[in-house]
């Protein structure tokens, strides 16, 4: 029987994972298992943006080079993307239950090794692990959910799991911080530790272990090489773009690369027997929709993100605890819209709600690109909390769409499949808005330093000034008069914001395509499949 013919008949015939029994005691209860999980995926998310916060702290004490805290941020990043289907696919073959607790143990001691590290390798290495064992945590806790959870409460699950997403990546530059300023940069990392114990304890007590009936009994590793390799090369080429130059031959032989390697794992999918990622789950237009919604809602989201920090700090001169503070309307919409999402798409499906969110982001990014350098609190709080109230149902929504169409032995997948979209869609936002802001700073630049009155300034001298002013830094040398030092500042300020506001018109068109793909979405086909427990 080839790979696709298998698929197609589990997308006709749901696995039947167990017969339905009334859960009793803790183990296996839903909620406590979304309490569980969601202990351990707070402790991955919040890591993904406190770390950012501990860079600078980092560099000083141990002596690193840029490069080095660069590897900081990308080691971790490319290890956690190229690992997620694979870890996905490990946990539909062994368990969901076992790969999740190797995840939280794993990550919580690379986590105290990175606070006891005296050296910068060290960091860079644990972070790496830190990465490989968030990947096997992240798709594993949707795989429990999907298994524990019967069809008319998954998706409230899903939005309290992406509550937590949210408000942890959000939460995170504040936790980060308080404990950098008033503890050190070790403590960001020893805090997982005893987060990690907790969730270990609970999983060990309450996750119960469900198995699909025809699961994996081998594993594809040529697809693993190939995908693996395949996505190290698209994500460091979107990494590593914006310094080498978009037309430069390293990045145009890693996106190459990328491809070739793509169509070459495509091609080993059709002829293995269990392949990594079977192909015909893709038949599924609801499924690819969902998909590659949450590829086109990541990059509007953490690509225009990115500059929403640097406008707070370094335009706004907010330190890094303020700038996350002015970051909480958005933080407090995901936290009360995503549950409330889950119920509205339980009711009506998640068409309607994926297509009003991704409208409802396109207009806040719309906004944001009218943000100005005296833009008051209010104001940026409003697009904030829009951005969050769109964000919220298509969180949600999104992942039940693809965990909710694919067979129930491939939930784990599914979950690295949505873990690894995420992932691209905010590589390649953070990539394409990069590129877009540098091209606006390069072109407005000149004239707006001539016309501030400011001395002639060389080709390479202006180069140099737009790298400092794509992140909102004014490029003032030492002894600099303060007169002087004014305009260059004024100059650098509204050359940056009308950077940002293009940026985000950008976002805004791709969160309009976005609400476009949503119309194709629909609820999971093979939802049922998930248990039917008691104690709901």
């Amino acid at each position: 029987m080839t790979s696709q013919t298998s698929v197609e008949k589990a997308s006709r015939e749901p696995a039947d994972i167990s017969v339905p029994v009334p859960t009793k005691g803790l183990r296996g209860h839903p909620w406590l298992t979304l309490f569980a999980v969601a202990i351990g995926v707070m402790m991955v998310a919040l890591d993904g943006t406190i770390v950012a916060i501990a860079n600078p702290a980092i560099q000083k004490d141990l002596n690193a080079s840029l490069a080095d805290v660069q590897w900081i941020t990308n080691g971790y990043m490319l290890a956690l993307a190229v690992s997620l289907i694979t870890a996905g696919k490990l946990g539909d073959r062994f368990g969901h239950r076992q790969t999740f607790l190797i995840g939280v143990v794993g990550f919580a001691a690379a986590s105290g090794a990175i606070g006891l590290s005296s050296s910068v390798t060290f960091v860079i290495v644990f972070r790496v692990l830190q990465g490989l064992f968030g990947a096997l945590l992240m798709p594993a806790a949707l795989g429990l959910l999907r298994a524990t959870f019967p069809a008319e409460k998954l998706n409230m699950a899903i939005g309290i799991w992406g509550m937590v997403i949210g408000a942890s990546t959000a939460g995170g530059p504040i936790l980060g911080g308080v404990l950098v300023e008033h503890v050190s940069w070790q403590s960001v990392f020893f805090i997982n530790v005893p987060v990690g114990v907790i969730a270990l304890l609970l999983g060990l007590v309450i996750l119960k272990d469900h198995r699909a009936e025809n699961a994996p009994r081998s594993f594809d590793i040529g697809g693993i090489v190939l995908l693996s390799l395949a996505m190290f090369c698209l994500i460091w080429a979107l990494i590593k773009g914006a310094e080498w130059g978009w037309g430069d031959v390293k990045t145009i032989g890693f996106l190459v690369a990328a491809v070739v390697l793509f169509v070459a794992f495509a091609l080993v999918q059709t002829r293995v027997r269990e392949p990594l990622i079977p192909l015909a789950m893709f038949r599924s237009i609801p499924l690819s929709a969902g998909a590659i919604l949450m590829v086109l809602m990541a990059f509007a989201f953490m690509g225009g993100l990115f500059f929403v920090t640097f406008y707070l700090q370094n335009v706004h001169g907010m330190s890094p605890v303020d700038s996350g503070l002015h970051l909480l309307p958005l933080t407090g919409m995901m936290i009360v819209a995503s549950p409330l999402a889950g119920v509205l798409i339980t009711k009506f499906g998640p068409r309607v709600p994926l297509v009003g969110g991704m409208v409802c982001t396109a207009v806040a990014c719309f906004g944001m690109s009218q943000l100005t350098i005296g833009t008051g609190t209010v104001t940026m709080s409003i697009w904030f909390g829009l951005l969050g109230l769109g964000l919220a149902p298509v969180m949600v929504g999104a992942t039940e769409v693809i965990v909710g169409n694919a067979p129930m032995e491939l939930s784990g997948v599914a979950g690295g499949l949505q873990q690894a979209g995420m992932q691209v869609g905010g590589s390649l936002g953070t990539a394409v808005l990069g590129a877009v802001m540098a091209a606006r700073v390069d072109s407005l630049l000149p004239g707006n330093w001539a016309d501030a009155g400011l001395p002639k300034a060389s080709g390479e001298q202006l180069s140099q000034a737009s790298s400092a002013i794509e992140v909102g830094m004014p490029p003032i040398a030492p002894n600099t008069p303060a007169e002087i030092a004014a305009k260059i500042t004024s100059v650098a300020h509204d050359t940056f914001v009308s950077g940002m506001s293009t940026a985000f018109m950008v976002a805004g068109t791709v969160a309009v395509l976005a609400a476009v793909v949503a119309l194709f979405t629909k609820r999971g086909e093979n939802a049922e499949a998930g248990a039917g427990v008691g104690h709901i």
